[in-house]
Parts: C-alpha cells; sequence; structure tokens
C-alpha cells in the first residue's frame, strides 16, 4: 500500500495558520512552526486580558463615583451603602454614566443614599 503524504490538507493547514498569524513580526508571519507558537502565545494573553478589562473597566467606574460622591459631600461605601438599603438596582457601569451625563439624577440618587443611610444607621 503506498504511502499517503496528505499534501492538500497540511498545505491548507499552514495556510489557516498563516492566515491568523498575517501581520506579525518577522518570521512569526511567514513560517508555520513560528507562526504557531506566535498564535498560542496571543491567545493566552488574550484569554487572559479579556478577564483583566473587566476588572480594569469596574475599578474605572469605581474611581469615577467615589469622585462624584466627593463632589457632594460624601463617601463612595455611604452612597452604595445607602442605595443597596433603598432598593436601587444600578450597577457601577450605569451609576458612572448617570454621574458624567446627568449629574441632577446623580444628586437625587445621592441625597436618597444619604436618607437611607441615616434611617440605618440612627
Amino acid at each position: 500500500m503506498p504511502r499517503v503524504r496528505k499534501g492538500a490538507a497540511r498545505t491548507k493547514a499552514r495556510r489557516r495558520t498563516l492566515r491568523k498569524a498575517r501581520g506579525y513580526y518577522g518570521t512569526k508571519s511567514r513560517h508555520k512552526q513560528q507562526a504557531k507558537v506566535a498564535l498560542m502565545r496571543a491567545g493566552r494573553f488574550a484569554f487572559r486580558d479579556r478577564r483583566t478589562r473587566k476588572r480594569d473597566y469596574r475599578r474605572l467606574w469605581i474611581t469615577r463615583i467615589t469622585a462624584a460622591c466627593r463632589m457632594r459631600g460624601t463617601r463612595y461605601s455611604v452612597f452604595m451603602n445607602g442605595l443597596q438599603r433603598a432598593g436601587v438596582l444600578l450597577n457601577r457601569k450605569m451609576l458612572s454614566q448617570i454621574a458624567i451625563e446627568d449629574p441632577s439624577t446623580f444628586d437625587a440618587l445621592v441625597e436618597t443614599a444619604n436618607a437611607n443611610a441615616a434611617a440605618h444607621a440612627a
């Protein structure tokens, strides 16, 4: 029985790998083995950084809310606790957007939070 050299399949696999590595520097975009290593590495970074991005955005939202709270004479922790006790179900992303785009609504939220925080503190 003759030996099968998977010519078409191998070429297709190489093209697929090199197509994904298009735009990489030097041999990483031209040689199959280097491209494969670079793609594996890029995939690990992409997987890790998809999670890191979520963390970074949450930190940004909290920083914005903290700044908006301080401008209105309250603290972030008191504000968030007051909102939770008031039953306001807004996430940090929405709160930061409101603080930026609609300050009057954010003022009302601060008043609500302070009222509920004060009511439970007494």
